[in-house]
């Protein structure tokens, strides 16, 4: 892909839209939304992107990173010349850990593609394989897909990835914590060359640089924030409780702003749906996704938290990225996660779109370990609102191996006896089903 010149006014900053080099028809659409100034992502990704560059963007949660490549994207397929899709491919791969990610990247997207002839299909687990499958036998410019369900539909040859001259991998980080590093190896030598990468996520663990080598050619990083760290507008907290306490603290705090829309977070599937239907017996407007959710329940869910007919939605790190509320006025963590990047993602569903918000933690003395990860990776420590904080020797170690962000519970040590080539054939498998 050739690579245009910056050419910029001297002296000019990129302080609104009409700067960033974005098609009229762009430029209109987001005035006409309401959006007049670009975030600092936007500002720095935009014009980079635009000019062919491989991008690695890292900005905190709720600050605009689907719009920092998604309208360079509709852009570049807008300039290129080819006309309409051809049957089973598409011109441009977006691919993001979860359900409600690939739709809420789809929903964003079709906003700036609806006075266009773009085309944009999403192909999710939980739905009908039959029904993605004629959507794309008709061709498609844009795809948002989680990557298990892609590869099932390339193993049926109901795709065919050789034109996508533009890849994105969004919250890319939990990729791989998922897992879903094995599924990019399966996908990526499908793609068509040359092409343009863009990778965006929040937070930088140490495999980030790897993947960033392996996917991207001389890529401009974009950075506006640390990695790790949260939005300004969060005001967090921490309780420091003991766990047969957690399930009274939490009705105390909903009680403060009944009226408010609150997400708790918990770790594990059974203990969420647990946790809601005792909401609901108590007479909360409580709902619940997790993975033993249907993908029609979790929309569901999320449709009546969205209009506030249900002002308490109980999730499991599902819902840590991919539901973009700007409504939520607070986020719980009825227990912390095992991952400490996921805190970050939990708590910035709150404070989205330029809101404030609050972040309450719950934390128990089995889990001082998990938060003190966490406020290592944040750089900072939380305030306490109730409780003593315990001292450096009381702090609890975690136990087992971290998990990724499907909360689920630890996981145990792996045994040194079995068949270890097995386990892992298996992982990839269950990150797919997590999809």
């Amino acid at each position: 892909m050739a690579r245009r010149p910056v050419r910029r006014p001297k002296g000019i900053p990129l302080s609104d839209f009409d700067t960033l080099g974005l098609k009229p028809i762009l430029t209109k659409t987001l005035a006409a939304q309401g959006f007049d100034t670009p975030t600092p992502i936007q500002a720095q990704a935009i014009p980079l992107a635009t000019e062919g560059h491989d991008i690695l963007g890292l900005a905190q949660t709720g600050t605009g990173k689907t719009l920092a490549f998604g309208l360079p994207l509709v852009q570049a397929l807008l300039t290129a010349e080819g006309g309409k899709p051809e049957p089973k491919t598409a011109k441009a791969l977006i691919l993001a850990p979860t359900r409600e990610l690939v739709g809420q990247i789809a929903d964003s997207l079709r906003v700036f593609t609806g006075p266009t002839p773009l085309k944009i299909a999403t192909v999710v687990g939980g739905q009908s394989i039959s029904k993605q499958i004629a959507v794309l036998a008709r061709g498609t410019d844009i795809l948002v897909a989680t990557p298990g369900r892609l590869i099932d539909l390339m193993d049926r040859r109901a795709v065919d990835l050789g034109r996508v001259a533009h890849l994105v991998l969004d919250e890319a980080d939990q990729m791989l914590d998922l897992g879903f590093i094995h599924a990019l190896r399966r996908i990526a030598p499908a793609l068509g060359t040359p092409r343009q990468t863009m990778l965006f996520s929040a937070t930088m663990p140490k495999q980030m640089e790897e993947l960033s080598r392996a996917y991207l050619t001389d890529p401009q990083r974009v950075q506006v924030s640390p990695p790790g760290k949260a939005a300004d507008k969060i005001t967090q907290s921490v309780v420091f409780l003991e766990k047969a306490d957690k399930p009274a603290k939490l009705r105390a705090i909903l009680d403060r702003d009944p009226d408010a829309l609150t997400l708790v977070f918990g770790r594990t599937k059974h203990g969420c749906e647990k946790l809601m239907k005792g909401l609901v017996a108590d007479g909360y407007d409580a709902a619940s996704i997790h993975g033993n959710k249907s993908q029609g329940q979790r929309d569901r869910a999320i449709k009546a938290f969205r209009a506030g007919t249900i002002k308490v939605l109980v999730a499991t790190d599902v819902a840590a990225r991919g539901i973009d509320i700007p409504g939520v006025g607070y986020v719980i963590n009825y227990e912390l996660p095992d991952t400490p990047d996921n805190y970050v993602h939990r708590i910035g569903r709150t404070a989205r779109a330029g809101r404030e918000g609050e972040a309450v933690t719950l934390c128990s003395p089995e889990e001082t370990g998990l938060l003190a990860d966490v406020e290592k990776v944040m750089r900072l420590e939380i305030p306490v609102a109730e409780g003593t904080r315990p001292a450096r020797q009381d702090i609890a170690k975690p136990a087992g191996r971290r998990g990724g962000g499907g909360g689920g519970a630890p996981r145990p040590q792996a045994r040194k006896t079995g068949p270890a080539p097995a386990t892992k054939r298996r992982r990839p498998r269950r990150a797919r089903k997590a999809a």
